[in-house]
């Protein structure tokens, strides 16, 4: 175990990451952040913990899920901050994730600019209509608008 004097208890990541103590705690629980615990049983986090939280919190302004942000944690031992040519490295694995999402959201402000939602009060013209769920046999969700390689239409 690490010298305890120089680490941060859960009030002082909260406060200087700008993270609730909850948001904390469930980080801990997924694996993304680690904690030491003193001899009263309380959370001490490395310093190295602020850096993790700032990885966390962009990679999920850019629409990561917890699990590809998990995934991409583990190539890091767990008491390293990641670094900028860390980040440069796992965001060009990102990359072609981020532009299919970027075309697909494209594509759906595309199509919803001739209806309301699919309340467009015309099914014959409705280009997300699915009449009689044809489209149940290529998988749950809104196939339609996803492009052809993931199963859209």
């Amino acid at each position: 175990m690490t010298k305890l004097a120089d680490h941060l208890s859960i009030g002082q990541v909260a406060q200087r990451s700008g993270v609730p103590h909850t948001a904390l705690r469930f980080y801990e629980d997924r694996g993304l952040i680690f904690a030491e615990r003193s001899a009263g049983n309380q959370r001490r986090y490395p310093r190295s913990v602020l850096r993790r939280i700032a990885f966390i919190r962009a990679a999920q302004r850019v629409g990561l899920s917890l699990e590809e942000i998990s995934e991409a944690l583990s190539t890091l031992p767990r008491d390293h901050a990641p670094t900028k040519a860390d980040w440069t490295r796992l965001s060009r694995n990102w990359q072609a994730e981020l532009d299919a999402r970027i075309d697909a959201l494209q594509r759906l402000r595309d199509r919803l600019t001739g209806c309301v939602g699919c309340g467009c009060l015309s099914l014959r013209a409705c280009s997300l209509h699915n009449t009689e769920d044809h489209m149940a046999r290529f998988g749950s969700g809104a196939r339609l608008l996803k492009p052809a390689a993931e199963g859209g239409q």
